[in-house]
């Protein structure tokens, strides 16, 4: 029963930590981020992303879908200028699920095994970890102002649906953090 348990514990680790997306942010601290209030797609940028184009349309809908959330409007004279791009590493885990001892040797009672702790062998799994940048730049001085960027397990399993669902919590995660905290100073 306590092999079970543990087995069950081990499995949950390895799905969750497949499935934890690590996100940072990056900004100019200068840059008064309340003075944005429109946004446009990079297009020159965003077609250099490597990625599927259907991957690239799910993208910049949650994208889109976050912003318009956060109070911005599309325009064609923005403030702000989107730009994706992508990574995608193949990773490769190897759990030794062993603990404990394991000795064979000779006893009162002849050959014995000798060992502590249950003994569940290695475990190997793959999965594809994706990078995601989302990159908003000022468009009247054509520079970086905020870079999110999000890692995780993908979903490579060809269900479309837990694709979509995958990368809109890539984007909310990433998006989550803009604009940044202002600290204020006494």
């Amino acid at each position: 029963m306590k092999a079970l348990k543990l087995t069950s514990l081990v499995l949950l680790f390895l799905i969750t930590s497949c499935n934890s997306i690590k996100v940072v942010a990056d900004y100019e601290t200068t840059t008064d981020f309340s003075q944005y209030k429109t946004f446009a797609f990079y297009k020159k940028g965003i077609d250099k992303a490597e990625i599927s184009d259907l991957d690239k349309r799910r993208i910049l809908k949650a994208v889109e879908a976050e912003l318009l959330a956060k109070g911005f409007t599309k325009s064609e004279n923005p403030d702000l200028l989107v730009n994706i791009f992508t990574k995608s590493t193949r990773k490769v885990d190897v759990n030794n699920n062993n603990f404990g001892y394991g000795f064979g040797g000779y006893g009162y009672h002849g050959w014995y095994p000798w060992y502590y702790g249950p003994n569940f062998g290695t475990t190997i799994s793959e999965y594809t970890e994706g990078t995601l940048f989302v990159d908003l730049i000022d468009a009247n001085k054509k520079e970086l102002v905020w870079q999110g960027i999000g890692s995780g397990g993908l979903t490579t399993s060809g269900n479309v649906e837990k694709k979509e669902a995958r990368i809109k919590e890539f984007v909310a995660q990433i998006m989550a953090q803009y604009p940044p905290a202002v600290k204020v100073t006494p």
